[in-house]
């Protein structure tokens, strides 16, 4: 008498179907990613609906012919960086706010921003408000 079975089921599992899946999902991202540039996009200086309210210290202004105010008081680089130096030692964590024209390179909002950063003094950037 033969008792065994001919229909025997076999535990495997085929993971052709799953690596083909990784695959696919590799290739999407590799492709999305290299369709996101940031550096070709072309910006303005943004203006915002939202107010940042934090005690304003001081005021630095940058004017489209790159001259640089401390509040009312035109400077150059530096003596802005004496005047924040100061402001720093006086006013631990003063808060300073940077307004910057459109027409501004940003590499002289950086430098200003930078000197801010150096000197451990808070740091908003000015926008106009949307209409």
């Amino acid at each position: 008498m033969n008792l065994q079975s001919k229909n025997r089921r076999k535990a495997e599992f085929n993971m052709s179907s799953m690596t083909d899946l990784v695959f696919l999902l590799l290739i999407f991202f590799m492709l999305t990613s290299t369709l996101v540039a940031p550096n070709a996009l072309k910006i303005l200086l943004p203006k915002n609906t939202g107010q940042t309210l934090a005690p304003q210290s001081v005021s630095v202004s940058i004017d489209r012919a790159l001259q640089i105010y401390y509040g009312n008081q035109k400077v150059d680089e530096r003596g802005l960086e004496a005047a924040l130096s100061q402001l720093s030692g006086s006013q631990p964590g003063a808060t300073l706010v940077l307004n910057a024209d459109k027409m501004v390179p940003i590499e002289k909002v950086v430098t200003v921003m930078g000197m801010a950063n150096r000197l451990n003094l808070k740091m908003i950037l000015a926008t106009e408000p949307t209409e």
